[in-house]
């Protein structure tokens, strides 16, 4: 239950802001402090003591501005390959199998906020398997967002806190957890991480 109710949480945190989040607030605080989570009372701190239109600024330079902080899962195993194709089809055809009705007519379905509030609310079971299978991409995203000093990072790091081993601690250590062949990488050189096609972003690019 803790780790769904913090998935949640993040689900909402990681969506762009708007006075809904604002309002939502105290209900995620509170249900965070029912399972004893106080990782992110920083960032909710943060929420609340942040003028909405300073927040929409701040989110669109994090996320918008920067593939560093890329929030599609298979942006980082995979890229604009023909192969991502294949990749999203697989998140639609989880989100069919589970019986819920999951929106994807906005966002990709790699999108986290998605991925989170499906492994929170609609099959959890499901959701893990696909967050496991995503971890590399979780903890480059936490990197970045860490190395560039923005609130997300927590974010990012609590929901990296419900997968099973402690997070690695550079990117070095994230390619250790990548296994499987090669991935397509036409067009893809200028992004590959030391040769490695599985993880896309350069260490210090944008």
């Amino acid at each position: 239950m803790r780790a769904r109710v913090v998935r949640q949480a993040a689900s909402y945190l990681l969506a762009y802001p708007d006075q809904a989040l604002l309002d939502r607030v105290p209900v995620i605080r509170a249900a965070l402090g029912e399972q004893r989570v106080a990782t992110l009372d920083g960032f909710l701190d943060h929420v609340e003591r942040t003028p909405l239109e300073v927040l929409e600024r701040q989110y669109v330079e994090v996320f918008d501005l920067s593939r560093r902080h890329a929030l599609y899962l298979s942006y980082w195993t995979d890229g604009d390959t023909r192969r991502r194709g294949e990749v999203l089809g697989r998140f639609k055809a989880a989100y069919r199998a589970s019986g819920f009705l999951v929106d994807t007519s906005g966002e990709l379905p790699d999108y986290l906020p998605m991925v989170l509030e499906y492994a929170a609310v609609a099959d959890p079971e499901g959701g893990e398997a696909l967050l496991r299978e995503y971890r590399p991409s979780l903890e480059l995203l936490r990197i970045g967002l860490e190395e560039d000093g923005t609130p997300y990072a927590a974010v990012v790091a609590a929901v990296c806190a419900t997968l099973p081993g402690a997070s690695p601690k550079d990117r070095a250590a994230v390619q250790a957890l990548v296994g499987g062949p090669p991935m397509e990488t036409v067009g893809l050189e200028p992004y590959l991480v030391n040769g490695d096609p599985r993880l896309l972003p350069l260490a210090g690019g944008r």
